[in-house]
């Protein structure tokens, strides 16, 4: 994939698909082909041809740093800093008795 893409100057090898290239090495692999190779040997070949054939996009820029993603819960975060001290303690007593 990166010899395919140096053989275009400026070209980034981040265009470069694994996906194509896995399917074009594994077509070459089922048909045989390509087997006896020349004595000329070209780094692009027919696997390099695929790949230069369907490039992605340019990546996107990154418009925000980087950060650990929130997970979602349904209860309200309160942070690791809870003061449990100011919470009203409710009491009470229920007296059941059997009348004789």
């Amino acid at each position: 994939m990166v010899d395919a893409t140096d053989s275009r100057p400026g070209l980034d090898p981040d265009r470069a698909s694994f996906t194509t290239a896995l399917n074009a090495a594994r077509d070459q692999a089922v048909h045989a082909a390509g087997v006896i190779a020349d004595t000329v040997i070209d780094l692009v070949g027919v696997i390099g041809d695929h790949v230069l054939a369907n490039l992605l996009p340019d990546r996107r820029i990154r418009t925000k740093t980087r950060m650990i993603k929130r997970s979602n819960s349904k209860y309200q975060a309160r942070g690791p800093h809870i003061d449990r001290r100011t919470y009203k303690a409710t009491t009470s007593i229920d007296v059941i008795t059997n009348e004789p």
